[in-house]
């Protein structure tokens, strides 16, 4: 798994930069495997979906809500599960979860986001909570955790399996990249989105107004002037950066090609060592019996909508993208449809392990819609929340079907988090046609075409409310918005 590695850089999945993406190592495990159209985050944001992924549970039942969050070793994950069932596990590389990890035999891991160049990295050995611990390792992130990775599977016990969690810090920001890869691109105009120059909700009736990709000229521009500034999420490649001189658009457009050009040599480094892992399973024997499964955490925005970051229910940053491949039943060169949703990722596991999957994991195996198989019953719609809240990008829930989109924007903080009074949204409801609109730039919500299939999904958003249990039976402020604002609009009942 890598950190934010949006669907958009993979080449697999159509977009402006499919041809140019570097990556024949992703290329090749789409035409050896299937890859997922419609796997979908629950909580587009880093800590949380990692909690889900491990525990099979939504955010507000495990607890993993925000980026300030962690989760106890104390607490039952699939790891443990797989290591009760015979499994020796490794996780190697991001963790992000704070506490110490548990259910696995060795790991070793990135304290917070950690660095790209000569990361610390913590063991069992030198542990400390939070960011705490650890030492430096010589390299690359992204090269070091593969390494490390073919080293404890070559020193594995031989007689048992094994899951390997490698989990790299890339794509996250800075976007850095070694420098076999600081060729790709030096002459080239990097095509943009067609929303790149959206400044605003005025252009598109959304709710909200989103993190703009001039914060991030912001920051090129602050690690430029102080040095001190270089560390963690602003240590940027290739600084100094200047947009003396230039109009906003003409800012706008030169923070959108470093910003893209990064990126996509940083995701480059990890296709790279996709490779280097595929060549081992090969080269050792184990491929015709190893799952691999590579994905990244959630989306992420490249210009789309003018912004960048994730957090939000819209498409670049919901979409989680997923290849799989398993030879012999895994369909090779085959796409599918289905919605997924990360929770269900635990399931999976349990299932290819042969392991019972415990009764308060709520994932559900998709290994029959894998061999074209898809349940009749299964899900029509994806729960989705972001609990976390600020004025630019207020808390969120909604549901996305095949087709439609709606989300209410109730803009509230949680009593954790400290919030500015004022900061509540005058908007609070979003509806897309994905079919009509893939691009989401028109908000239908008070379309009369719509109304009928409007209130039947705010049924449906109730119904999946209980069904998972995220009432809000303990945050009246958030149930009195919810009743004030519910029949906004269009979709009264």
């Amino acid at each position: 798994m890598s950190d934010d590695h949006t669907a958009q850089a993979w080449g697999i999945y159509g977009g402006i930069l499919e041809d140019l993406a570097h990556t024949p190592n992703i290329r090749r495990l789409a035409a050896e495997g299937t890859v997922l159209e419609n796997c979908l985050v629950s909580n587009s944001i880093c800590t949380p979906s990692r909690a889900t992924i491990l525990t099979g549970q939504y955010s507000h039942v495990n607890g993993v809500t925000t980026l300030g969050a962690g989760l106890s070793p104390a607490y039952n994950n699939i790891a443990k599960e797989l290591q009760r069932g015979g499994y020796q596990t490794s996780v190697i590389g991001k963790w992000h979860l704070k506490q110490e990890p548990a259910g696995f035999d060795y790991y070793c891991v990135l304290p917070g986001q950690g660095e790209y160049w000569n990361p610390v990295m913590k063991t069992a050995d030198n542990w400390e909570d939070y960011y705490g611990g650890g030492r430096p390792y010589q390299g690359f992130s992204s090269d070091i955790i593969a390494d490390m990775t073919i080293d404890w599977i070559e020193q594995r016990d031989t007689t048992r399996p094994f899951l390997a969690m490698t989990h790299f810090k890339a794509t996250h920001e800075p976007f850095d990249y070694p420098e076999r890869f600081s060729h790709l691109y030096r002459d080239v105009d990097l095509p943009v989105p067609a929303t790149l120059y959206d400044r605003g909700p005025e252009t598109t009736g959304r709710s909200f107004v989103g993190q703009s990709i001039d914060n991030l000229t912001k920051r090129y521009l602050a690690a430029t002037a102080d040095s001190s500034l270089r560390k963690d999420f602003m240590n940027y490649p290739e600084l100094p950066f200047s947009v003396a001189g230039l109009t906003a658009d003409e800012a706008r457009m030169k923070t959108y090609q470093k910003y893209v050009k990064d990126f996509l040599r940083c995701g480059a480094a990890a296709d790279d060592n996709i490779g280097k892992l595929l060549d081992y399973l090969e080269e050792s024997g184990l491929a015709e019996n190893t799952v691999v499964i590579y994905t990244a955490d959630q989306g992420y925005f490249l210009g789309e909508h003018g912004w960048f970051d994730k957090r939000l229910i819209f498409e670049e940053s919901i979409h989680m993208p997923f290849v799989i491949r398993f030879p012999g039943e895994v369909r090779a060169g085959a796409r599918n449809r289905d919605l997924i949703e990360n929770v269900d990722f635990s399931a999976l596991f349990a299932d290819y392990a042969g392991v019972d999957y415990p009764a308060d994991m709520q994932g559900r195996s998709f290994r029959e819609n894998l061999q074209g198989n898809t349940p009749d019953d299964w899900r029509e719609y994806s729960y989705y929340r972001y609990w976390d809240h600020s004025r630019d990008r207020p808390g969120h829930f909604g549901i996305r079907g095949q087709r439609y989109k709606l989300a209410f924007f109730y803009g509230n903080g949680l009593a954790v988090n400290e919030y500015a009074p004022g900061e509540a949204p005058t908007k609070y409801w979003d509806f897309y046609d994905l079919e009509e609109d893939p691009h989401e730039l028109r908000n239908a919500y008070e379309d009369p075409r719509y109304r009928d299939i409007i209130a039947q999904m705010k049924e449906e958003i109730l119904s999946l409310r209980e069904v998972l249990g995220d009432t809000d039976d303990d945050n009246p402020e958030i149930r009195e918005i919810i009743r004030e604002h519910w029949n906004d609009g269009s979709g009264k009942r």
